[in-house]
């Protein structure tokens, strides 16, 4: 363990690790039950979906963490689920078959686009104002989510409003963050994980965590998702062009946002902003999309709750190699896994929302065409539920700022390239 993650280098050990993979695996083992909830709308099935989550989940995060050795874990990404289900098969009236084709060749494109190192070279291109900004704006997005989760944030009065607070769930997410704050202030290690295994035991009476029924259970065939892919005539097609198009540009963005905002709240990031062995980090995320689509899954990517395992000193590949194998595990222990209700995680990611705001430091806010650029880059993210959208606003916002205030030669071509991408993206 030792010689292969290099514990010490990265000021780790194994019991830190082991701890950040199962804190990791618990804030996202909600994808378990929401990513087949959401695809069964297709008219996918519910069980079979259900495998090839844990498993496209697993393949891709043991190849992060043996390849890439990241602590990073990966699986069907929520939004890009969303936009198969209700976009291309509902609104659009294409066939999940056709969805899921599109998501392959995407996957494809993933990989040669990797193997170029054309994702590294947008990795790279993001200034380090806006690698902190996109930090800080992901440390939002995911406490938005976890206040979501929780109930004590609802849609209502103009754009949203405080949830319920007297409903069991909002009371218990409460509880549980007072008890994760009390647990984080006294340095008690692995304390995320176990807020959310005393939060999950308080659930029980308070009726928010249902009990399993049983321990053991053999997981549901893939027969009836799995290699369900549509023939040429369609792959050829205008539509299948644009779906893919748009499943690719979501994916580069999302993943490349969480990257950014994880590894700089880790320290990972090097003195001129860049990630070593992101190469092997992009080619896991483009490996994971391929395998999903194959089993049948949405878009596999790099999870933000990968930020709960880096928060409880998560450094190396051992974390996510932790991950990976209770993913696999859940096959098998579904109904212990997935007992633990999103009230239980969600104090987990809304106090990791706080760690990853101490990145708002390294921004410049003295310059304004780089705090501009940062603080819509952070706003746009919660606001419009999207990383990726977030990044838009940032890079185009940077781009212009620079090439009308004189300060064009500050701008790397590759920016230039982005923020016309983004504009004709939103235009189009």
């Amino acid at each position: 363990m030792e010689n292969f993650f290099k514990l010490k280098e990265n000021n780790t050990d194994a019991r830190t690790e082991v701890l950040a993979g199962i804190t990791t695996f618990m804030t996202m083992a909600y994808i378990l039950i929401v990513n087949p909830l959401i695809l069964s709308e297709t008219g996918m099935d519910k069980g079979g979906v259900f495998t090839a989550t844990a498993l496209s989940s697993a393949i891709a995060t043991l190849v992060m963490a043996l390849y890439a050795k990241y602590p990073f874990a990966l699986a069907p990404g929520m939004g890009l689920n969303a936009f198969f289900t209700y976009s291309v098969v509902l609104n659009m009236h294409h066939s999940w078959q056709f969805a899921l084709t599109a998501v392959l060749i995407e996957g494809i494109i993933f990989i040669l686009l990797s193997a170029v190192k054309a994702r590294e070279a947008i990795f790279n291109a993001i200034p380090m104002n806006l690698k902190n900004a996109v930090s800080v704006g992901i440390g939002l997005f995911i406490a938005f989510i976890g206040l979501a989760n929780a109930g004590i944030v609802e849609q209502g009065g103009a754009i949203v409003q405080l949830g319920n607070l007297k409903s069991p769930t909002a009371l218990l997410a409460i509880i549980g963050l007072i008890i994760t704050g009390i647990l984080l202030v006294k340095k008690v290690r692995g304390a995320l994980l176990i807020g959310i295994i005393i939060t999950t035991i308080i659930g029980i009476p308070m009726k928010v965590t249902a009990l399993p029924t049983s321990i053991l259970s053999l997981p549901p065939s893939l027969k009836n998702v799995a290699f369900k892919f549509v023939g040429w005539d369609q792959i050829l097609s205008k539509d299948m062009f644009v779906v893919m198009f748009t499943f690719l540009f979501v994916d580069i963005f999302d993943t490349v946002g969480t990257l950014v905002g994880v590894s700089s709240k880790a320290d990972m990031l090097d003195k001129e902003g860049k990630l070593p062995r992101v190469s092997q980090a992009l080619m896991a995320d483009a490996i994971g999309t391929v395998a999903g689509a194959c089993l049948g899954t949405s878009t596999v990517t790099t999870y933000v709750e990968s930020a709960s395992g880096v928060a409880e000193g998560g450094r190396t590949g051992l974390t996510s190699l932790v991950t990976a194998g209770l993913f696999a595990l859940s096959l098998l222990f579904a109904p212990i896994f997935t007992i633990v209700p999103g009230a239980a995680t969600a104090p987990a990611l809304i106090l990791v929302g706080s760690f990853m705001m101490s990145s708002v430091k390294k921004i410049d806010f003295d310059d304004f065409t780089e705090s501009i650029p940062a603080f819509l880059t952070i706003a746009m993210m919660p606001l419009a539920y999207s990383i990726a959208d977030g990044i838009a606003f940032g890079m185009v916002s940077y781009v212009v700022l620079k090439l009308l205030t004189g300060k064009g030669k500050d701008v790397s071509p590759v920016m230039y390239v982005l923020a016309v991408l983004f504009i004709l993206k939103f235009a189009l």
